[in-house]
């Protein structure tokens, strides 16, 4: 009888299994959901901007967040990788702190690659100058954004300084948004200031189309037309030669 001999395993390969490929399917449907994740490399890097903008204080566990301390170091990162050449943000806010919210308008706002940003479902309260501080702003034609004027939460002393310091909040928002797209600052306020819209607040929920007549977002759109258009500006940039913002 002639023996049969087992093959031992090359060196340096792993073992893989059933078992191994089955808890990789498991891991990548708890955390994205889908069986299969798209591959290869894309010279675009896409954020995603959802829930409340948490900033200095942290929000109770069952809130969707996203941290304005984790968007920072990654668009730091996006303009220092020479293999990224365009911003893709997606939103679905609520708003949240305005601070935080600003501090990101203004990141996005400077960077040197071609940026597009596109509000899906909603865009609200200081997700307004975050979807304006790319160089092209595209909104879903069912999604809103709400405009109203800032508002502090707890504790809030009655002296006039208060209202100072709210008032001047209140102007560092309007300049921005009215500075990065094509609204009035007439028209702004008259949005934020009007009454009887909203149950429990002064404002304006403002709908996709309206969006684009009020000059707040350039044009209506989904996924595609804002890849189109960031892939556009990338190519406009490579023509030019040169490191500077597109307009």
């Amino acid at each position: 009888m002639t023996d049969i001999k087992q093959q031992d395993p090359q060196p340096n390969q792993p073992l893989t299994g059933p078992d191994d490929k089955r808890s990789t399917v498991v891991d990548t449907i708890q955390q994205l959901g889908q069986t299969a994740t798209p591959a290869g490399e894309s010279n675009i890097f896409c954020m995603t901007i959802i829930g409340q903008v948490e900033g200095h204080l942290v929000l109770p566990p069952q809130n969707k967040t996203t941290k304005y301390e984790h968007l920072i170091p990654q668009l730091v990162a996006v303009e220092q990788n020479p293999k990224i050449e365009g911003v893709f943000i997606i939103l679905n806010t609520v708003g949240g702190d305005v601070e935080a919210g600003l501090a990101i308008a203004e990141m996005i706002a400077t960077l040197s690659k071609p940026t597009v940003t596109l509000v899906l479902g909603g865009g609200h309260s200081i997700g307004v100058p975050i979807a304006v501080s790319s160089n092209y702003s595209i909104i879903a034609e069912t999604a809103t954004m709400t405009i109203h004027p800032i508002r502090l939460n707890g504790l809030v002393i009655g002296v006039p300084q208060t209202f100072e310091y709210l008032d001047k909040m209140q102007e560092r928002v309007i300049r921005f948004i009215t500075s990065h797209s094509r609204v009035t600052e007439e028209k702004l306020k008259e949005l934020m200031f009007k009454t009887g819209e909203l149950t429990r607040d002064i404002g304006t929920t403002v709908i996709g189309i309206d969006a684009v007549k009020y000059g707040l977002i350039n044009a209506i759109g989904g996924v595609g037309d804002a890849i189109r258009e960031l892939n556009r500006q990338i190519e406009v940039r490579r023509n030019a030669g040169t490191g500077g913002m597109v307009q």
